[in-house]
């Protein structure tokens, strides 16, 4: 396991999505040629990244799904997260949503009650507005730390439906008369609480069939009712 962990970390380091020599990776993980080729041989198979004429090529998605079957064989939080850019997760998420029919807005920016705010990634498919914090967690979560990073994305949530509307703003829901405000976190690995009283905590790789069922199942979840003026959880 310790090999898998290595060539991984080494892959992920040295890539940043663009094409690598093998070579470059056999170096920087200190293993033999055989050892990596066989490895990077079997990742090819199982689709995870591109092998041609000495070269590795391996794509933002790739690489996530790569950092989550490291970690699910052991390799450690901190050297993988190290290793990831926040803008990954942004990004992934972003074509999830675009793939389900939603607008997308990345970093969303926004004064609201005498300070300024910031949101990762805001999809938008009527009556829906999701509100999404990439976490970056270079460690398996606590239920204190969950608590911590839900209640922010719930205050976030809520200061940008009392921002609107605001011409300043350039998202699809400015101009709807009526929107559904919905909190999330999404992470790189699952924590141990799926839920934090009704915010959805999402690992990176499920965001697609959350998506899906999210229509279906938005009314168990929290959220903000813009003709409302309180966050409610409906039963």
């Amino acid at each position: 396991m310790q090999v898998l962990s290595e060539v991984t970390i080494s892959l992920l380091k040295v890539s940043k999505c663009k094409p690598v020599l093998v070579e470059l990776v056999k170096k920087e993980s200190k293993l033999p040629l055989e050892v990596v080729e066989r490895l990077l041989q079997k990742w090819q198979h199982d689709g995870l990244l591109y092998l041609h004429n000495g070269y590795v090529e391996i794509n933002t998605l790739q690489r996530l799904k790569l950092a989550v079957h490291a970690l699910q064989g052991g390799a450690d939080y901190e050297r993988v997260s190290s290793v990831l850019g926040w803008k990954e997760f942004e990004s992934v998420a972003a074509v999830a949503f675009d793939a389900h029919g939603y607008n997308v807005e990345t970093n969303l920016r926004f004064r609201q009650g005498g300070r300024r705010w910031e949101i990762d990634v805001v999809g938008c498919r009527r009556p829906l507005v999701v509100c999404v914090d990439c976490k970056h967690w270079r460690r398996s979560l606590y239920p204190s730390k969950l608590k911590i990073a839900a209640e922010e994305q719930v205050r976030r949530t809520l200061a940008f439906s009392d921002s609107l509307p605001n011409p300043a703003v350039r998202v699809d829901c400015v101009t709807w008369k009526e929107a559904r405000f919905v909190p999330m976190l999404l992470s790189l690995m699952p924590a141990r609480f799926k839920f934090h009283d009704g915010t959805p905590v999402v690992p990176i790789l499920q965001l697609q069939d959350f998506l899906a069922q999210l229509p279906m199942c938005v009314d168990s979840l929290e959220y903000f009712d813009k003709r409302q003026t309180h966050f409610k959880t409906l039963s």
